[in-house]
């Protein structure tokens, strides 16, 4: 079938599909959802299509995997959104997450019309994603799939579907009902889910997490001129019966498991489940700001916004970043830059008090982290306190 008999097809199950949602009493115009995001302003360089909130980071899966959402529910009129700028868009936010794992969800509901893309222009977009998206995408959801998109399905193969949540909503089911046991007090020896003072209290008053000290001090041994260190993911029972002996405080030996992407993958998932993120919900504010300050100016800002934390904080920080800086000068083998690290460890270090930090935070909050790494040397320098350890 040529192109136009594509398109002319396209558009007619489109209609079909308008079709059948006013016949079951959902709304014939276009309404986009509202959208408030806090951290987007004007001087964004995709203000014009960020503002629509089309794109978002959704936040980990459970490998730990960063989740992008693409809705057309939020796409609005054709001659309101210029799509040319929507394709920059989207490869813009991609490019922060491409050197790691990560997943994308296309919710289809919302695509009208009055708001699609040419078809022109969806295999554009297609051959723009070379291999340098496509390597890492673990998986690439279509929710609510119709008719429209099973025609697309010839042009676009490397599509999974997923349709069930709404299959049992229109079937009337209720979800299953979920059983939540009651919260039980930590073990003595728990590692993940406890904060920093709890570990330290149960471990005679050691200022690095044994878990910490453990995986760093095997990917120092082992791992520095790994290609790809902290990009890939890891079975998901591994990690969880890994997780499972350190909290028993059983011990844990990763040449059992060959795969020396396990112990990174601990060591960002120990991060990741502090009840308070490593950087202190306090320091959210001032770091997402850091893009404001002048280039010249940014190491010094960095500098006061650490010296402002905790003093366990800062010592498990200053081990951290340490590690990450020798990891980023063994990049020639590696390929994992201060730039890259830091697009893998950023979200792991700070987070807002109340939900997902929004895409517009991620760029300040991954240059904070790169700067942290690049200039570890002189960050780190002034501020000495008793009893700290480095990798």
């Amino acid at each position: 079938m040529s192109e136009i008999d594509y398109e002319k097809l396209a558009e007619i199950e489109l209609q079909k599909d308008e079709a059948e949602d006013t016949q079951s009493g959902q709304d014939k115009t276009f309404t986009p959802l509202p959208l408030e995001d806090p951290e987007l302003n004007i001087n964004h360089p995709y203000y014009d299509v960020a503002r629509h909130g089309i794109i978002q980071l959704a936040g980990d899966d459970n490998s730990g995997r960063k989740v992008i959402t693409f809705s057309c529910c939020r796409m609005p009129p054709s001659h309101q959104l210029n799509h040319t700028r929507l394709l920059e868009y989207l490869k813009y936010t991609l490019d922060q997450y491409v050197e790691n794992d990560y997943t994308v969800v296309y919710f289809h509901y919302g695509l009208k019309s009055l708001n699609k893309p040419s078809l022109k222009w969806l295999q554009t977009a297609y051959k723009e994603f070379d291999r340098k998206y496509k390597k890492n995408l673990k998986a690439l959801y279509v929710v609510h799939p119709t008719n429209f998109i099973k025609i697309l399905w010839n042009i676009f193969k490397p599509l999974i579907r997923h349709d069930e949540n709404l299959r049992g909503k229109h079937k009337g089911k209720l979800p299953p009902v979920v059983k939540v046991p009651p919260p039980r007090p930590p073990l003595p020896t728990q590692q993940f889910g406890v904060s920093l003072q709890y570990i330290k209290d149960k471990n005679s008053g050691e200022l690095i997490p044994p878990v910490m000290k453990e995986t760093v001090s095997y990917l120092k041994r082992k791992g520095l001129q790994v290609e790809g260190l902290f990009r890939r993911s890891a079975s998901i029972q591994t990690i969880k019966d890994v997780q499972k002996l350190y909290n028993q405080g059983k011990p844990v030996n990763f040449d059992d498991y060959h795969d020396i992407h396990i112990p990174a993958v601990i060591l960002k998932t120990f991060l990741r489940e502090l009840p308070q993120p490593l950087l202190t919900f306090e320091c959210y504010d001032p770091i997402v700001g850091i893009t404001n300050v002048e280039s010249c100016l940014r190491v010094t800002r960095c500098k006061q916004i650490i010296e402002g934390l905790p003093e366990h904080n800062y010592i498990v920080l200053k081990y951290l970043i340490c590690f990450l800086h020798m990891v980023s000068q063994e990049s020639i083998y590696n390929r994992m830059t201060a730039s890259s690290l830091a697009c893998v460890f950023g979200l792991n270090l700070i987070w807002p008090s109340k939900g997902t930090a929004s895409l517009s935070a991620l760029v300040p909050l991954n240059l904070f982290t790169e700067l942290l790494i690049d200039f570890y040397m002189n960050i780190f320098n002034s501020r000495t306190v008793p009893g700290e350890i480095l990798p």
